[in-house]
């Protein structure tokens, strides 16, 4: 069984999320691993139905997204959530109950994110019609020393999702591309050729 993981992806909304998670799904998809994307807004909808913007309720949604991450990962499946999750004692708890935990802060200024915002939900949170909303009148609390940082008002999806690819093979938890072309059956054709030679 392939080995499990959890990649979160942090930070404000609209710094990126979203995208770049997609994009690291397609591509671990496309090197044939088991991928589940849970997304901030899609869990709200379904498992995090009647949760509010409390910091209680922030947390509580945090956690359960964590809590399928857990079980996904330790299935061999690699997990990739994509929320807000704007406290980090939030985030430092779903890394110690995963362990295989890489953090990803998408960290974009707010006047990017407010550029980006199709649905105009900054626009009402400064002029006060949204309470408690990250960034403008609820704290997002920068992650300290996250695996990867995406500057994604500066990089291309591209870029990020490169980034993201790069680290998770830097920590062996993927194959580089290259290795990751050869099946098992190749590589010990590859060895016996070798050992033929007397090279091993």
């Amino acid at each position: 069984m392939e080995r499990g993981f959890t990649i979160w992806f942090t930070g404000l909304s609209c710094s990126g999320k979203t995208t770049v998670s997609q994009g690291v799904a397609e591509e671990l998809l496309r090197r044939g691993l088991n991928v589940e994307v849970l997304d901030g807004d899609v869990v709200r909808t379904n498992l995090s139905k009647g949760l509010g913007f409390s910091k209680e309720d922030r947390d509580t949604n945090i956690k359960r997204i964590g809590f399928v991450c857990k079980l996904l990962s330790r299935n061999g499946v690699v997990a990739i959530g994509a929320a807000i999750s704007p406290y980090r004692a939030t985030r430092d708890y779903n890394r110690k109950e995963i362990g295989d935990f890489v953090e990803v802060y998408c960290k974009s200024p707010l006047d990017v994110c407010i550029k980006r915002d199709v649905k105009g939900l900054y626009k009402k949170a400064l002029a006060g019609e949204i309470t408690n909303y990250t960034g403008v009148s609820d704290p997002y609390e920068e992650p300290l020393n996250p695996e990867v940082v995406l500057e994604t008002d500066r990089e291309t999806e591209e870029e990020s999702v490169g980034k993201v690819i790069r680290k998770l093979e830097e920590l062996r938890y993927i194959q580089p591309a290259a290795a990751a072309q050869y099946s098992e059956e190749e590589e010990e054709k590859v060895k016996k050729r070798l050992a033929d030679l007397g090279y091993l």
